[in-house]
């Protein structure tokens, strides 16, 4: 985006405060490339501005709603160095949790956006327990959780089809004795005992392990799911 303008022989670079409203209103209204270019603007040409800390928080927004999630994460982690206690920190901390978070695949795909959104949800928490963002950050934990725990179902039915027993019955009790209270589990314990039996399952295996393959809605974790 230039932010020359031609008159006459002479040129006219916009201040930086001008850039500044330019970018929040295309920001604003959802056009997030627009509002980059002049964030960086005022990044390159005014990096001491009083303009220039907005600019680096809104620039990595604009990278997290473009769903540039690696580029956002780099920007959120160097405005929390640069600005370790500003008020808008604990934002920042839920948005690099979520950076994480947004990437999480299906269940028998990488599981490391789940285990980092944990990670730093879990930091954001413990740094501000008040914060406006605990509430969904801890409803978000428990749908990652429940993600992991059903990827830990989905490798035990890797292990039934390929008739390694011993191997399911030790993963289905890791996962009964790591997660005692995830949703998965009771049906979890149902499986082991029938193992336990001698049952090999047969036809009716894929039976249990149905509707495993997303990330379940965190609303359905919140405290205001009821309201």
């Amino acid at each position: 985006m230039k932010s020359w303008f031609g008159i006459g022989s002479e040129e006219i670079q916009l201040p930086a405060d001008s850039l500044a409203m330019k970018g929040m209103d295309e920001f604003d209204v959802g056009n997030y490339r627009a509002a980059l270019k002049y964030f960086d603007e005022i990044l390159n040409t005014y990096p001491f501005s009083p303009q220039a800390m907005l600019a680096e928080l809104k620039a990595a927004d604009c990278h997290y709603f473009m769903g540039n999630y690696a580029e956002a994460l780099v920007l959120y982690k160097k405005f929390e160095e640069r600005y370790p206690t500003n008020e808008a920190i604990p934002y920042v901390l839920y948005q690099i949790a979520m950076c994480s978070y947004q990437q999480i695949d299906r269940i028998d795909r990488d599981t490391s956006g789940a285990t980092k959104s944990i990670r730093d949800f879990t930091r954001l928490i413990k740094a501000y327990p008040d914060s406006p963002y605990t509430d969904e950050a801890k409803a978000r934990i428990q749908a990652a959780t429940e993600f992991l725990v059903n990827h830990e179902y989905l490798v035990v039915e890797f292990y039934l089809r390929t008739n390694k027993y011993l191997e399911a019955k030790t993963r289905l009790n890791y996962l009964i004795n790591t997660y005692p209270d995830a949703s998965i589990t009771p049906q979890a314990k149902a499986l082991l005992a029938r193992l336990e039996a001698g049952d090999k399952m047969g036809f009716n295996l894929s039976s249990w392990f149905s509707g495993l393959a997303k990330l379940p809605d965190w609303h359905i974790f919140s405290a205001d799911k009821d309201k």
